[in-house]
């Protein structure tokens, strides 16, 4: 990536916009019939973590790029590396979501922050997000997407680790048929989810990758069964891809009002962690 191609992404600094959506119930039980055992039960009637499936973008498929994203450009800023994946996200729980009411997302381009990594060129973009409902701000939520070129993956030999009884809470193993439901309700047409071809091929990963908002929700609902409520704060990172075929451990390290939540592979990898507290 070149210091002119840099120099084109500031002007999308401070970039909003403002999409609707409508919160029924015919979406929370798809959500529910695609992970309902994993879903905290004390959460009502909104699950946690169906923010993630509200407010997409609805773009035309002549306006996807050949990995399956929106075409650059348009809100997020036209980084000129192939791979796009979400990092991770810092959330602020502060009210309740409502069935039937209009959802609010207002975005804003928050940071952007090229780096050069041991692969090669990074950058990450932060986008600040305000979820309301009615007229109450129910969630913040600043989300860290990174792009990146693709290399192939080195294999790595690893020890199998036996999972830690003390923390060990749940586990699943995931399949195409997850995937492929959980991007419908996303309406995330990335193909490293659904194109095995695609997927080995294109992006050099050994198999169809598990998205990072479903392993964020799986977590976001482990920390509230730990606490027994939605936590206040959640802190979640993408730590390594996790690539079918896999067995997804859930783990939680509580204490009295904050912990640590994670998910690992059968070999002991971690592909995910997040931090929450409560109030």
């Amino acid at each position: 990536m070149t210091e002119d191609e840099i120099e084109t992404l500031p002007p999308w600094l401070g970039r909003t916009e403002t999409k609707d959506d409508v919160l029924t119930p015919g979406l929370i039980d798809k959500f529910r019939a695609t992970l309902g055992p994993h879903l905290w039960q004390g959460a009502g009637d909104v699950p946690l973590g169906i923010h993630w499936c509200l407010t997409l973008d609805a773009v035309p498929g002549t306006s996807l790029s050949e990995d399956g994203h929106p075409s650059k450009g348009g809100f997020l800023p036209p980084v000129p590396l192939p791979a796009r994946m979400w990092a991770g996200s810092d959330i602020t729980h502060i009210a309740p979501l409502a069935v039937g009411e209009t959802i609010t997302r207002r975005s804003t381009i928050a940071e952007i922050t090229p780096k050069q990594g041991r692969s090669g060129a990074l950058v990450f973009v932060n986008v600040d997000h305000e979820y309301s409902s009615g007229n109450r701000l129910c969630i913040r939520e600043r989300q860290t997407i990174v792009y990146r070129g693709i290399t192939l993956s080195q294999p790595v030999k690893r020890r199998r680790v036996a999972p830690d009884p003390n923390t060990l809470r749940s586990s699943l193993t995931p399949d195409p048929v997850l995937l492929f439901r959980y991007s419908a309700l996303t309406f995330n047409a990335h193909r490293i989810h659904y194109d095995h071809v695609y997927a080995t091929e294109a992006e050099a990963y050994p198999g169809l990758v598990v998205h990072g908002p479903l392993q964020a929700t799986l977590l976001l609902n482990l920390a509230a069964v730990a606490l027994q409520d939605p936590p206040h704060r959640f802190s979640f990172r993408g730590l390594a891809p996790l690539t079918l075929p896999c067995e997804l451990q859930l783990h939680c390290q509580e204490g009295d009002s904050a912990g640590t939540v994670w998910g690992q592979d059968q070999t002991g990898l971690r592909s995910s962690s997040a931090d929450y507290s409560a109030m």
